[in-house]
């Protein structure tokens, strides 16, 4: 099964989206083309700016805290504000994909929002993420205000709705998606499978 049958699917946003961007890697037995996303053009996004009280968002950050101690991941710091403005982050993303940087800037500026705290609505966190994966500021600062790249972001996600991605995090093997982190082994399972039905060797 080549990278063109699996993608994996996110916006930088999305804590959610950082869970799985942590375990994707060493969970799915295939390779998965990394996808940046805008999910705030996805059909069926959860907007996290909608709680209909403070309990209730204090109850799903809860949640994402719990969750990301069971995975045994570093400890969750929201980024102030939360949610915030991914537009720069989501071009820059977009950008490190087109140089074949993508998987390291992603994790890197997921970790610099929710294990560092740090809103990647500022521009030097973004490029503080860029750095750590030698991608030069300047660079990053020229590439994520291309025309070009914020068409290609434009066009990812009108490509992924057409392919039934409706929300982040989500796989896609093949022609069946996958939504949310807790989908993430289901979605393993079906890659294995596939790749067995074809005579393909899992990556892994």
């Amino acid at each position: 099964m080549s990278t063109s049958d699996a993608a994996f699917y996110f916006d930088l946003a999305s804590p959610l989206a950082y869970l799985a961007a942590e375990r994707v890697l060493h969970t799915m037995p295939v390779a998965c083309e990394w996808q940046p996303v805008l999910a705030c053009e996805l059909t069926r996004a959860e907007s996290f700016e909608a709680f209909r009280c403070r309990e209730e968002e204090d109850i799903f950050r809860l949640e994402v805290e719990r969750r990301a101690a069971e995975l045994g991941l570093q400890e969750l710091r929201w980024p102030d504000p939360f949610p915030f403005d991914s537009a720069f982050a989501m071009r820059a993303v977009t950008y490190a994909k087109s140089i074949g940087r993508v998987v390291a800037f992603a994790q890197a500026a997921f970790r610099q929002a929710y294990a560092g705290g740090r809103t990647l609505e500022q521009t030097d966190n973004v490029l503080i993420a860029a750095a750590a994966c030698e991608m030069h500021p300047a660079a990053v600062l020229k590439g994520a205000e291309l025309r070009s790249i914020g068409e290609q972001l434009s066009r990812a996600t009108a490509k992924a709705t057409a392919l039934g991605v409706s929300d982040v995090p989500a796989v896609r093997v093949g022609a069946q998606v996958f939504h949310g982190e807790r989908s993430l082994e289901e979605a393993a399972a079906y890659a294995a499978t596939c790749a067995q039905l074809i005579g393909v060797e899992p990556t892994r």
